[in-house]
């Protein structure tokens, strides 16, 4: 809470202008168009970030069978291409950060990345995965085309220098602790290191014990620096508020997406799931395959308002 300490413990409250105004001053928080255009993909499937259309990054949390993907990938391209939304299929090999050491954590380095690349090669669908460790970089980037960094390792430098040395794109999520202009830094380590390719993805800050809150300023702060994807599901986590597992509101998905499309975000992400009540990680913020169609066509409808003003 903010209250009437020094005027530094003031600063660092959310709702203080002086936030804003020193992020403003020191170059960081400048609300401009995005400058860091680029493409994702081979054509047909190729994704264009931060070209003005609005693109989905979406699949389940973890690769739970190689079958499971599979339909999840083929299911969702369905909607999308019925939609034209341009669409990245994402799924992990390996949940490293699970709340609890019984929790599923998905096939692996070598099997996961097999799976992905499959899914890729046979669906022509740019890949994207997350990546923990600077040792994974390099295999995981022979075998999809996104490298995404977890929002509790977005300022690992060793890291972040090792995905961006891959040469693949790289989606970098916004750390629940971090503020927005200083995701700047990350965004410097990666295009210092050779790679102009780089997203930021807004996913919540935290908000007290097991809880989250979107403040939809850090979207044109995020999007001075590189192109800005909003998650729309694991901002409605509540993370860890379950028995060894996070809980999550996904009800909120629709309101928060619509609102970050209206705030003029590149891209949503979205964990999607066939049956979210039996999936193996992050079901309870999983949006169902069944609303997938009717959420996009709201984010479109969104969108292309906002293109017109």
């Amino acid at each position: 809470m903010c209250g009437n300490g020094l005027a530094s413990r003031r600063a660092t409250c959310l709702h203080e202008p002086a936030v804003f105004e020193r992020a403003e001053a020191a170059g960081y928080g400048q609300i401009t168009d995005v400058t860091h255009p680029f493409d994702i993909g081979k054509a047909p499937h190729e994704v264009a970030v931060g070209r003005g259309h609005l693109f989905l990054i979406a699949g389940p949390c973890v690769i739970e069978s190689e079958a499971h993907a599979r339909r999840m990938a083929d299911a969702i391209q369905r909607v999308t291409a019925d939609l034209g939304v341009p669409y990245i299929f994402k799924a992990s090999y390996d949940k490293a950060n699970r709340t609890s050491l019984k929790s599923f954590r998905g096939p692996g380095l070598v099997e996961g990345c097999r799976i992905l690349r499959a899914i890729g090669e046979s669906t022509g669908l740019p890949v994207l995965t997350d990546v923990h460790s600077a040792e994974d970089c390099a295999p995981v980037g022979e075998a999809v085309d996104v490298l995404q960094i977890p929002a509790f390792l977005c300022r690992q430098t060793d890291l972040l220098v090792a995905a961006a040395k891959t040469g693949r794109a790289i989606n970098v999520k916004k750390g629940q602790f971090v503020a927005p202009w200083d995701m700047r830094h990350a965004v410097e380590k990666i295009r210092e290191s050779g790679n102009a390719r780089v997203s930021l993805t807004e996913r919540g800050a935290s908000f007290g014990y097991n809880n989250l809150v979107v403040d939809m300023r850090s979207l044109p702060v995020l999007r001075g620096f590189a192109p800005v994807v909003f998650d729309g599901t694991h901002s409605v986590q509540t993370p860890s508020a379950g028995d060894g597992v996070s809980g999550g509101q996904p009800e909120f998905i629709p309101v928060l997406t619509r609102a970050a499309v209206a705030a003029g975000v590149d891209g949503v992400f979205l964990e999607v799931h066939d049956n979210p009540a039996e999936a193996k990680s992050d079901g309870a913020n999983a949006l169902h395959l069944n609303r997938l169609r009717a959420v996009l066509e709201q984010l479109l409808a969104v969108h292309a308002v906002v293109k017109q003003g």
